[in-house]
């Protein structure tokens, strides 16, 4: 299949492109868009991919849905587009990165700046019907998505996954932790945070000390 994807992710996922289950996924995203309002658009479902390629990635962040509000997704999980409201998950990220090292928020929630240092933001599911959560779940991007995370683990070595919340901790469960280095806590939604599970998890700062200590730079958050 000719999927329009960044050359380097083509190369490491063409066999992936070829299973049945891609072809059946295939052919329902195009029915749906077809037939039903959905986001991203079709040219930004593969944009965490197209912003962050292979070579360049150091750190990947895993979320479940995009937004299915009109206008903000655009491909990159937790991101918005420019001019859109920060969500609250989105807020609570900013609010976390000021506590722990200092940055103040930035006007645009558009997290594309990250994705282009090399952060994979990666949501299980890459697309979703307007004002229906979750509508495209269980059609096959979750072992998509799990296929990436995989030949991530494998191929590549000293990445820092940044799982939040229970869910991405069990789609990182089989991330080599001998090779990687693996950060946890609760999910920056309002719900955990104001349960204490996401503040102070210092993510941010823990995830570049790694990386420097690999003699990698750093992100600019």
């Amino acid at each position: 299949m000719n999927v329009k994807i960044e050359e380097s992710w083509k190369f490491h996922l063409q066999e992936e492109f070829e299973k049945p289950y891609f072809k059946e996924l295939s052919t329902f995203v195009k029915s749906e868009y077809q037939q039903f309002q959905c986001f991203p658009k079709g040219k930004d479902i593969f944009a965490a991919f197209d912003h962050c390629p292979f070579h360049r990635l150091k750190v990947v962040i895993i979320g479940q849905d995009p937004y299915h509000g009109v206008g903000q997704a655009n491909g990159l999980c937790f991101s918005v587009n420019d001019g859109v409201a920060h969500p609250p998950s989105l807020v609570n990220i900013f609010k976390e990165i000021k506590r722990d090292i200092g940055i103040d928020p930035p006007v645009s929630g558009n997290l594309e700046r990250w994705a282009k240092q090399g952060v994979l933001l990666l949501n299980a599911t890459l697309t979703v019907r307007a004002h229906q959560a979750g509508s495209h779940q269980g059609k096959g991007w979750e072992t998509f998505t799990d296929a990436v995370i995989k030949t991530v683990s494998e191929k590549k070595e000293n990445v820092v996954f940044l799982l939040w919340g229970g869910f991405a901790k069990k789609k990182g469960a089989k991330v080599d932790k001998n090779k990687h280095c693996v950060l946890t806590s609760g999910h920056p939604s309002p719900l955990s945070a104001n349960r204490g599970y996401w503040f102070d998890n210092k993510h941010f700062s823990r995830c570049n000390d790694y990386l420097v200590s690999q003699r990698i730079e750093g992100i600019r958050w």
